[in-house]
């Protein structure tokens, strides 16, 4: 194999892997984009919740949800 050859080869991977960067860079940031939706309709539940719920306290600093108190019997 000539040196052309070789070079032509490596151009050619080297363009599949461009188009690959850039259809991972896409699905990255549409996953994102999706990621911060889900983000604020949990918030927006999580807020929905405890207006719905009355008094439960304060939320979970972790999740952000409400948790009940279980009954003394437990």
């Amino acid at each position: 194999m000539s040196i052309e050859e070789r070079l032509i080869e490596i151009e050619i991977k080297l363009t599949g892997q461009e188009d690959l960067t850039q259809e991972l860079n896409r699905l990255v940031y549409q996953q994102q984009k999706q990621i911060d939706e889900l983000r604020m309709l949990c918030t927006a539940l999580v807020k929905r919740l405890g207006e719905a719920g009355g008094d439960q306290g304060d939320p979970d600093p972790d999740t952000g949800l409400y948790t009940q108190e279980k009954p003394p019997h437990y």
